[in-house]
């Protein structure tokens, strides 16, 4: 039997290179799902390759939360196409062998701004915090969105510039809708 591979955000394996976040208690429901997800997947012999976090290469560890309409510009989509790069040449040498290895596809984090695949952070952020009296209207800007993360926007792209988007399925992993992630699994 072919080898399993998913591509998988970042902080799916290193949850370390995320964005600190306050209300751990709204993160309990995605942590649980990450465990069940990653556990799935190593029981049934999938290997998993980590994808690079386009946040925390380009602002490190001790960055301020982001929404997508941030990154929503040439730099940051740069960033992401030259991390990305590499990555497509892996999935072209794996997809290059299907009597060695079956690519199942990439599992993002839905509601990052980066590596959501159908919800994303939006909101109108900007500028600097000090002194502004409207901060409290634009942090209650931030919402979740229908739309892909900047990151997961520039592989989708590639994917299909490469000829490999039907190849390659893109899922995210959302507490809410559990099954999105857990399908790639379920022929196993």
């Amino acid at each position: 039997m072919a080898q399993p591979i998913i591509f998988v955000a970042h902080c799916i394996l290193n949850t370390a290179a995320k964005v600190v976040l306050y209300r751990e208690e709204e993160m309990a429901a995605e942590e649980a799902l990450r465990r069940r997800f990653v556990g799935t997947a190593l029981e049934r012999g999938v290997q998993l390759v980590q994808l690079p976090c386009p946040e925390f290469t380009l602002y490190g560890a001790r960055r301020w939360g982001h929404v997508s309409d941030q990154f929503d510009n040439p730099f940051f989509r740069d960033h992401c196409r030259r991390l990305l790069a590499p990555v497509l040449l892996q999935m072209r040498e794996y997809l290059a062998h299907p009597q060695r290895f079956t690519l199942l596809g990439v599992v993002g984090i839905d509601g990052s701004p980066s590596c959501g695949v159908d919800y994303t952070s939006r909101g109108d952020w900007y500028g600097s915090f000090g002194g502004r009296t409207d901060l409290a209207e634009a942090l209650a800007s931030c919402h979740l969105a229908g739309a892909r993360g900047i990151f997961m926007d520039q592989l989708g792209r590639m994917l299909e510039e490469a000829g490999l988007a039907e190849q390659v399925p893109v899922v995210g992993l959302f507490a809410p809708e559990p099954d999105k992630c857990m399908a790639l699994l379920s022929n196993l």
